[in-house]
């Protein structure tokens, strides 16, 4: 047998059974619910230093003004963005999904 249609009929179904039974069914995973959050940078500092913050203080983060954000849904990376103004409300542009084998490079999960 070089290929499938030389494969007995029987073993034909019971393999395109298996197919359909593996495929994925998105229309099950909608209403599941993620938490979405976006990230604008971060910092390490002394727990003195967290201390003596006071109203106006100001805390210099890790990333540049004009750099992406991160993007997480349930503490993994997805997709990278920039802040925008809807309706008076922050909002998030999608300018880049994260190809899920790079997801993990430089991973941290967030809690």
């Amino acid at each position: 047998m070089s290929d499938i249609s030389d494969a007995p009929k029987a073993a034909r179904d019971r393999r395109d059974a298996k197919t359909i039974a593996a495929a994925p069914n998105f229309d099950l995973l909608a209403g599941v619910s993620l938490r979405v959050s976006v990230e604008v940078g971060s910092t390490s500092m002394a727990l003195s230093d967290l201390l003596n913050l006071t109203e106006g203080s100001v805390v210099e983060l890790d990333r540049a003004a004009n750099d992406l954000l991160d993007i997480y849904a349930n503490g993994t990376l997805i997709a990278r963005g920039e802040i925008v103004n809807v309706d008076g409300r922050y909002g998030i542009q999608v300018a880049e999904v994260v190809a899920p084998d790079r997801a993990l490079t430089g991973f941290e999960r967030r809690g």
